[in-house]
Formats: structure tokens, sequence, C-alpha cells
């Protein structure tokens, strides 16, 4: 390709774009042009805005690649798709096919295929050009996540073919949780956690801040870490309760939830006395921080209930 390297270090200027018309008949789906799935979307003219828009709530991972041209660069898409859906929400994965869709390759100024970028905020920033496999880049996706989490943005997507927000419908806020919200956007997860706390100990039946203050503990306990240290410290050190709990920490930032679960739980097989009593209750804490809802936090617990029975 001719354009210059990909390089917009502010807000995507979309001027160049221009929608076309829908097609006789009906409007476009707001969906993707191609297909996608419940994180997961096929970016055209017509959805390229919605999508980008998408990214003030919550990441979106663009990748450009060309079925025609390079097959390995449409299965990096395709695996993008797989671990997107694997994440739950925290990425929206947007899939651009060059040959289809040319005018966004041109207005982003995409310098060769593949390409794969993060979009936060409406501002792009370049991840990496590589064929990249599967386990790499689940692993990349979860340190993307930590890393963005720990900068106090921690939205989700809605899956995709879930019923919208009616138009200029803002999302629904607490007003419990805005100063606690406000803290983890300027990065204090310890005042984020004090004002959680103090919401538990006004109302200790109240689940939600409880699985809020759980959440900003993981924050608070993961700031700072470097994180193939502590795996390598995990990994030397298979009974040591800080290294151990410290990586179900970070796999759970990283949306790896059954790694973190199951972690704990080997932990917990593992060890007697005082430190398999700090694994149960640790495991309890991020079972609170995923909630009783989640399909992974059942099966945990039944997991839990083997390994102490």
């Amino acid at each position: 390709m001719s354009q210059q390297p990909f390089s917009r270090p502010g807000a995507i200027d979309l001027s160049a774009l221009k929608r076309p018309a829908p097609p006789a008949g009906g409007a476009a789906p707001a969906g993707g042009g191609g297909g996608g799935s419940a994180y997961a979307v096929q970016v055209d003219e017509q959805n390229f805005q919605e999508v980008l828009e998408s990214s003030m709530t919550a990441p979106v991972v663009l990748v450009f690649y060309s079925a025609s041209r390079m097959p390995e660069s449409a299965q990096l898409a395709d695996d993008l798709e797989t671990v997107g859906n694997e994440l739950d929400g925290r990425i929206l994965v947007a899939k651009v096919d060059i040959d289809a869709a040319p005018q966004i390759a041109q207005a982003m100024q995409i310098p060769s295929i593949p390409l794969v970028a993060l979009v936060l905020q409406g501002r792009p920033q370049p991840l990496f050009q590589d064929i990249v496999p599967l386990e790499e880049l689940r692993t990349a996706m979860g340190q993307l996540i930590q890393q963005i989490t720990a900068q106090g943005v921690s939205g989700r997507h809605q899956p995709r073919g879930a019923a919208p927000a009616e138009e200029g419908e803002e999302p629904e806020t607490d007003p419990r949780f805005a100063a606690a919200e406000d803290a983890l956007m300027a990065g204090d997860a310890d005042a984020a956690v004090a004002e959680y706390q103090r919401l538990v100990d006004a109302n200790p039946a109240d689940a939600e801040a409880a699985a809020r203050l759980a959440m900003a503990k993981v924050l608070q306990r993961t700031q700072g870490v470097d994180l193939n240290a502590a795996r390598e410290q995990a990994a030397q050190n298979p009974t040591d309760l800080a290294a151990q709990t410290l990586v179900a920490d970070l796999d759970l930032l990283g949306g790896h939830v059954d790694d973190a679960f199951n972690r704990l739980i080997d932990l917990v097989r593992r060890t007697a006395g005082d430190d398999r009593d700090k694994a149960r209750q640790h495991l309890l804490d991020l079972l609170a921080a995923v909630g009783n809802d989640d399909p992974r936090v059942l099966r945990a617990r039944q997991n839990l209930a083997s390994a102490l029975f």
C-alpha cells in the first residue's frame, strides 16, 4: 500500500469518509456489515463511526487485513475475534477488510497489513503489525486489559445484537459510586477502595458496593506490578501464597477469570492451616468481584467445595 505510516496522535479525523446512502428498501444494519459475533464486528464505511464511538465506553481493537491478498491476515482477524469473545466485552474487535472498505484504510493511513490498533476514547494507537499465534494473542490482549484497567478504564461493551440505548440516552450511573469511579479514572486505587469501603461499612448488605470494593482492591494490589516478574516468581514457588494470589489478581484483570479461580483452588489443595484459609478467602474475594450471576463463579464454588472436602 502507498499510504503514509499509521501515526495519528489524536482523535480520528473522519472528514474524509462519506457514508454511502443506505440500500433501497431499508436502513443499513447498525452492526457488522459482513457478520460478526457478540464482541466482534465487521466494519464498513456505514458503521465505522458507530464502532469508533463505542471506544468512549471500552477499548476497541481494530484489525486491518486482506482475505484475498494475505489469507493469514484474515486468520489473525478471526483469532482476535475468538479472543474478544473470550474476554466478555472487555474489548470489541473491529475487523476491517481493506479490499472491501478501502476508504477506511485510506482515512487511517494504513501502511501495510496486517495492522492491529487500539482505539480508546476515539484515539488510535498502533499495537503490532505481525501475524501472532492465538495463544500469544490471548496473552497480549490480557496484558493490554491489565494496563488499561490500571488506568481506571473498566467499562465493557454490550454484546452485539443487545438492545441499544435510546438515542440521546446516557448510560445509567449510580451516584453512590461517583467518587470512587472518579478516583479510579484518576488512577487512585487507594481512594477508590476507601470510598467503596465506606459504602460497605454503611450497608453491609449492599452486594454491588461489595463487588466493586473487591475489584478495587484487586487494582490496588496490582498497581505497579511487573507481570512477567510476578509470573516467574509464582512458577518458581508453587506454594508461595503471596506469589500465587498476586498472579491470580493479574489473571482476573486480564480477563482470564477461570485461570485466576483455578490457580487459587489448586493453591487450596496444596496448602494447609492459615495459608489454606487465606487462599480460600482470596478466592472468595475474587468471586465477589466477578459476581454470583456469572457461571464461572458457580463452577469455581463447586470446585472449591471439592478441594476443601
